[in-house]
């Protein structure tokens, strides 16, 4: 789905559908990608290891496949954001944001680059472009790039109504690893206390038209997300699906082969991947 179709559907409160790309490297994974039916996928940046080059080959690949390429950035300065664009993402996630500030220069970025220094400083803190021209011009080359604001700890759930307002942005992420610690029940994301914030931050992004997407990493707690109302869909990462394909397949032929030849031991499967 390209950019431009893909926020029309979130708009229509039409659910869209991606992972995390945190592994795959190769180009060659273009041919599985291509059969992958999905809308877009995330550029890990934050935790994974990515140069400036793969990230920019990964995201023509995605895009040469009509999937929306989205970055998420290492941190909230506003420079990753310029990266991910220059390397020509269709839209950038900021994870962790607390701040105003963090979220209006990130934003406004997102919306003005390749705009910089005293100019940008005053759209951040004025709404004051250089003229109407660089506004009219800076608004259609970015009128469909995507901003992603990470909400992912109390302090930024509690003032989330006052974040989503501060700027332009066109979606808002909650990362449940982060969420859960900062929250002080790691990783319990069958908590009340999760689960109840998200609900809060789904219905304040609902209030204001926006989508909410949660990276759930199961089925079940993906299952959960949609229920409470997450509509731009982010399920697992290509690691975790590639994981427990090849255990749940494996499980299935072990068992086809041992009531065949017998002799065939149980193996129990693992996760054995540490999600961030």
């Amino acid at each position: 789905m390209k950019p431009a179709d893909l926020k029309a559907a979130l708009k229509a409160k039409t659910p869209v559908f991606g992972f995390m790309i945190s592994a795959t490297a190769s180009m060659r994974w273009g041919r599985v990608f291509a059969g992958s039916t999905l809308d877009f996928v995330v550029i890990d940046s934050e935790h994974g290891s990515r140069d400036r080059q793969l990230i920019a080959d990964t995201v023509a690949q995605m895009q040469s496949l009509s999937i929306t390429a989205i970055v998420r950035t290492p941190n909230t300065d506003e420079v990753w954001v310029a990266m991910a664009l220059d390397a020509g993402a269709d839209g950038v996630l900021v994870p962790y944001c607390e701040t105003v500030d963090e979220v209006r220069h990130t934003a406004i970025k997102a919306k003005t680059h390749p705009l910089k220094g005293e100019y940008y400083e005053q759209v951040v803190a004025t709404g004051k472009y250089p003229s109407e021209k660089s506004e009219k011009y800076l608004n259609n080359r970015h009128k469909d790039r995507i901003f992603i604001m990470g909400i992912e700890s109390e302090p930024a759930a509690n003032r989330v109504e006052e974040l989503i307002e501060c700027a332009p942005i066109d979606a808002v992420f909650i990362g449940p690893n982060d969420m859960t610690t900062s929250l002080g029940i790691p990783d319990e994301v069958d908590n009340p206390i999760y689960l109840d914030t998200l609900s809060k931050i789904i219905k304040a992004a609902d209030d204001r038209g926006l989508p909410t997407m949660i990276h759930q990493q199961t089925i079940a707690t993906s299952a959960k997300a949609i229920e409470l109302g997450a509509r731009f869909i982010m399920h697992s990462s290509d690691a975790g699906i590639l994981l427990r394909a090849t255990q749940d397949e494996f499980a299935e032929i072990r068992k086809i082969a041992g009531k065949k030849h017998g002799g065939v031991a149980e193996v129990v499967a693992e996760d054995t991947l540490d999600v961030v």
